[in-house]
């Protein structure tokens, strides 16, 4: 019985080669991986959507010759096989009770359904076919078992090595398949295979054609394989500030990491960063949309990503990074040690800031404590201020952008925040309303003091610890009036005036509501 042959041809990777898989783009290229101390090694690169994969090139011994070959002791063993749609199981068989035979495997084609198995072998006689007996039934009966055997086909086998020669041979003359009685006479004259078949004793013949292990095959290896979900791709030395020279590293949700990937030129590493980052970047997106589906619109997540936070030691010098997951949600912010990897994790966050409480401020190169670029700065009223960096300028913008989005939402939502104050020695309230703009009220039947939309206030000061001016102008005479108020928490007052004001900008702006929409 013949079940097809299915050809594949083997693929050398370029410097940056793209080809594709399954209809899923796949790219490939050689680089040299070390892990940061020993002399770095030549591997393949490998690049899908989903996953990042190192390989080395091995040289496949044939089964036969292979420490896993067939096995040396002639017990029973169940083989699943997976039938392909072109090739079927992938294999022939010859003998049947009419020639008082097993139904023996005569062929395994290379690369499919049998041979991808690795457990079966050219000699092994098939006992069962999804658990039912076939020793009885001649050969015509078992082909039709085997092709009637459904997709998922569980073959129960005990393998007799000395039948392989004879099996072999028929190969090797070219003798059709569908020619089982010579074969069978053949087997059935050899008193040396009838004794051991009799008495259990294994020769150690080749268990594969001749045309299939004669020669050793070359073959891509995965060494590691990095899920891209959430991982982080980074060119600094873990923890430090210190850049790799034309070399970077990913590390994937499960700790497990590549290793430092060198690159030969630095165009090379800028399109892989840029190749690895892209795919990060949409698969993160897709997994923020599916966490989305559990949110109302005011509760959804605005950006996640990875960043690093600087670590001060004894308030001399930022000593050291630690990786960091970020999350901006409704009107919150989020840090956390590792990602949450469902909705129940996004409550088991580090860190928890409001974000009309805190201030988003990009750090300026002239202003950063160190080596690190595209730095920022988290403050929250109360808190000290955290120093956080990305590996790129577009992820620094991409954060911006999404903290905007965050402060309209987060604004938006609250409606209105109040402040107790002090006004003339009066006790008061000062409050800030999306709508209405600035209030100041006083007594118990809280009355209106003064109001001033947003777009009246020209400018502030304040003395940094609870003093605070406002300047408003009027709308009718243009003149500029100061308010000047007093406030317990002042940073809080602050943090949440900038809030709304920030989004009262980003609210008018056609692009940024655009920009919005399209997330």
């Amino acid at each position: 019985m013949i079940l097809g042959i299915m050809k594949l041809s083997d693929t050398m990777a370029t410097p940056i080669e793209e080809k594709l898989d399954q209809n899923l783009k796949v790219r490939t290229g050689m680089v040299h991986v070390s892990d940061g101390k020993s002399r770095p090694e030549p591997l393949r690169l490998n690049l899908t959507m989903e996953l990042l994969s190192l390989q080395k090139l091995e040289v496949v011994t044939p089964t036969s010759c292979h420490p896993n070959g067939p096995p040396m002791e002639s017990k029973e063993r169940m083989v699943q096989i997976t039938r392909q749609k072109q090739g079927g199981l992938g294999l022939s068989i010859k003998g049947g009770a009419e020639h008082k035979l097993p139904i023996l495997i005569s062929r395994i084609y290379k690369d499919q359904a049998a041979d991808i198995t690795g457990q079966l072998f050219v000699g092994d006689a098939i006992i069962k076919v999804n658990g039912e007996y076939i020793t009885a039934c001649p050969h015509d009966d078992a082909v039709n078992i085997l092709r009637n055997a459904g997709d998922i086909v569980v073959l129960t086998v005990k393998h007799y090595r000395a039948a392989t020669p004879f099996l072999q041979k028929q190969l090797t003359k070219d003798t059709p398949d569908s020619d089982n009685d010579v074969t069978c006479a053949e087997l059935k004259a050899d008193e040396g295979y009838k004794s051991s078949v009799n008495s259990g004793t294994i020769s150690r013949s080749c268990s594969r054609p001749m045309s299939i292990c004669s020669e050793p095959e070359k073959r891509w290896t995965d060494v590691v394989a990095v899920p891209l979900m959430m991982a982080y791709v980074t060119r600094y030395i873990y923890g430090t500030d210190k850049l790799r020279q034309n070399a970077f590293e990913v590390r994937g949700l499960n700790g497990i990491s590549t290793g430092v990937i060198h690159c030969d030129e630095l165009a090379i590493l800028s399109q892989w960063l840029k190749l690895i980052t892209d795919n990060v970047v949409g698969l993160t997106h897709l997994q923020m949309k599916l966490y989305n589906r559990n949110f109302a619109v005011g509760e959804r997540i605005e950006y996640m990503g990875w960043v690093n936070e600087g670590v001060i030691n004894n308030n001399i010098s930022w000593q050291s990074y630690k990786p960091r997951f970020l999350l901006l949600k409704g009107t919150e912010v989020m840090l956390f040690e590792t990602p949450p990897l469902n909705v129940a994790g996004i409550s088991k966050a580090l860190v928890v800031y409001k974000v009309y409480q805190t201030m988003f401020r990009i750090v300026k190169e002239s202003e950063t404590v160190d080596s690190r670029q595209h730095c920022f700065l988290l403050q929250s009223s109360g808190h000290e201020p955290r120093y956080l960096s990305v590996e790129t300028r577009q992820e620094l913008l991409r954060i911006e952008n999404s903290w905007n989005a965050a402060i309209v939402t987060s604004v938006i939502k609250l409606g209105r925040k109040t402040f107790a104050v002090s006004h003339h020695g009066k006790s008061g309230g000062l409050t800030l309303d999306w709508q209405a703009g600035f209030s100041l009220t006083e007594g118990a039947e809280s009355a209106t003091i003064w109001q001033y939309k947003f777009s009246q206030l020209r400018g502030s000061s304040d003395d940094g610890k609870s003093k605070l001016k406002l300047h408003f102008q009027d709308h009718d005479s243009r003149a500029i009036e100061t308010k000047e108020l007093e406030c317990q928490v002042l940073q809080s007052l602050l943090f949440c005036m900038h809030a709304f004001l920030t989004a009262k900008v980003a609210s008018v702006d056609p692009a940024f509501l655009s920009s919005i929409q399209q997330t």
